[in-house]
């Protein structure tokens, strides 16, 4: 287990085009894919095409506008809650209408030291995931109802899965919203997750070392096949959860809090475990 906050960054951070970037988690952690958190002032329109990678970006606060510059031409206005995923074939365009807060994904994942070249791409790395869907798209909380990635556990849990499996990024994002008092004893034998602490107050115990982890806004943590815990909402606890290797959705946790096999595990922190 490991975890870090924005302070932590340091030289992670990143400034471009007037936005501002706090690299949370990169490709020598070793979960397969790297996470970053941008604030960017009202302003643009900024010229993008990641021939090398797919990106997932959510949209945590403010107001955008996403152009597709290739292909039908698309336009999206985006709103907190919203997700757009590009890939090596989207040449597209964003301008913030707000100031905005966006929590992003790539994979393959960022050393933290690429710089966009005058198409705004970053240079290859490992080869980018086969990806479920030719062009790039958008997904809103509205569409995952609609297409059955939306429940409510017993307990009050709500739970949005952004990303599975069949999407082909390579990894599950899931945006978890836990009632207060809800409780779980995990152990993620068979992957490693990545989680982004979006808001309220959780706490984590690690039934190996007895660390008591407290969980804030603006906190990643990563447990994987060593780190038993038990995993707490305190208050208003609203999380994303980042699995490698990714779900197909239908899973359901054993009696140890585990998942079954999904893929080859991602080597973690160090290359092994």
């Amino acid at each position: 287990m490991f975890h870090r906050s924005i302070a932590d960054t340091g030289s992670a951070s990143i400034s471009h085009g007037g936005a501002d970037t706090q690299r949370l988690l990169l490709a020598d952690d070793g979960l397969g894919f790297s996470v970053s958190l941008v604030t960017a002032p009202k302003g643009g329109p900024h010229t993008i095409w990641y021939r090398h990678h797919w990106e997932a970006s959510y949209l945590i606060s403010g107001r955008a506008l996403l152009e597709e510059l290739s292909g039908e031409q698309r336009s999206w206005e985006l709103w907190p809650g919203d997700m757009y995923c590009v890939g090596p074939g989207d040449h597209h365009r964003v301008t913030d209408l707000t100031a905005c807060t966006v929590l992003g994904v790539f994979n393959p994942a960022l050393t933290g030291t690429e710089n966009h070249d005058a198409q705004g791409n970053y240079p290859p790395g490992a080869t980018p995931p086969p990806a479920g869907h030719d062009v790039m798209f958008v997904y809103r909380p509205a569409d995952l109802e609609a297409m059955g990635r939306a429940r409510t556990s017993p307990n009050g849990t709500r739970l949005l899965r952004y990303l599975l499996a069949p999407d082909g990024l390579g990894l599950t994002w899931s945006d978890v919203h836990f009632q207060d008092g809800a409780e779980a004893n995990l152990w993620y034998r068979n992957h490693w997750e990545g989680n982004y602490v979006f808001g309220g107050e959780g706490e984590l115990t690690h039934h190996g070392t007895g660390e008591v982890l407290k969980l804030t806004p603006g906190m990643m943590y990563a447990v994987g096949p060593d780190d038993r815990h038990t995993l707490k909402a305190i208050r208003d606890f609203h999380i994303v959860s980042l699995f490698n290797p990714p779900l197909a959705g239908t899973e359901v946790h054993d009696a140890d809090g585990a998942y079954p096999p999904t893929g080859p595990l991602p080597p973690g922190p160090g290359g092994g475990n």
